[in-house]
């Protein structure tokens, strides 16, 4: 399935790329969303008309990601969590939890944001937590886990 490219896609391309995908990732993920259209003669035209407001929408896009990304550096929360004496946790914590926590302290994330490579955190003490704002703009956030009192 050929496709057109509306905005910075990670792993596939760039605003404008005419790329090639399976059909179910195109139908199903791709043009739902809004980040690509068919690649048809119409859909080009119509793209290139309208070039400079999508590269508008995308630079605004950054720009608001980068200026998330200077809040969030240097953040840090503490989660409290039903803990054992050894530390380990009855349950665990999520990228939800995580980005709850960072919402509460001021600093909007949303659960997709929040990128735990290692699965759900089992234990108390201090992390590092990736988060991705946009496909060009990544972050590394801190969250300490304590047990409940």
């Amino acid at each position: 399935m050929e496709l057109i490219l509306l905005q910075n896609v990670k792993n596939l391309g760039k605003l404008g790329d005419k790329v090639n995908v399976k059909p179910g990732y195109g139908r199903n993920f791709l043009v739902p969303h809004g980040k690509a259209v068919a690649a048809t003669v119409h859909n080009l035209a119509d793209f290139e008309s309208r070039r400079a407001e999508f590269e508008a929408k995308a630079n605004s896009s950054l720009g608001n990601a980068e200026a998330r990304k200077t809040a969030l550096e240097g953040a840090t929360v503490v989660l409290k969590a039903n803990a054992g004496p050894e530390g380990k946790l009855f349950g665990s914590v999520s990228p939800r939890d995580v980005a709850e926590a960072f919402t509460a302290a001021g600093h909007p994330l949303s659960k997709s944001e929040v990128i735990m490579s290692e699965g759900p955190l089992r234990h108390t003490g201090e992390f590092e937590i990736q988060v991705h704002l946009h496909a060009d703009v990544h972050t590394v956030v801190k969250i300490t886990i304590q047990p409940e009192a």
